[in-house]
């Protein structure tokens, strides 16, 4: 098998991508401080498991809880 990414073979992915701040729950908007945007951090069958403000700050959380990373559009 010719895997694409043969970094990320053993490890889970986390696809990071922006949010739309107006798609989110109210309650959400409410705890994001006029944030203009944020990064999910998603699970590979696409359930948004986390938010960051910035997409750094997106890869290293996601790297933090032993996910591999990867943009997702």
């Amino acid at each position: 098998m010719n895997n694409a990414h043969p970094d990320l073979s053993d490890a889970r992915v986390a696809y990071i991508r922006e949010v739309p701040v107006d798609t989110l729950p109210e309650a959400v908007r409410d705890r994001l401080e006029g944030a203009q945007q944020v990064y999910g951090i998603h699970a590979e069958a696409g359930k948004c498991i986390a938010l960051a403000r910035d997409r750094r700050l997106a890869f290293a959380v996601a790297r933090q809880n032993d996910l591999a990373p990867v943009s997702a559009h």
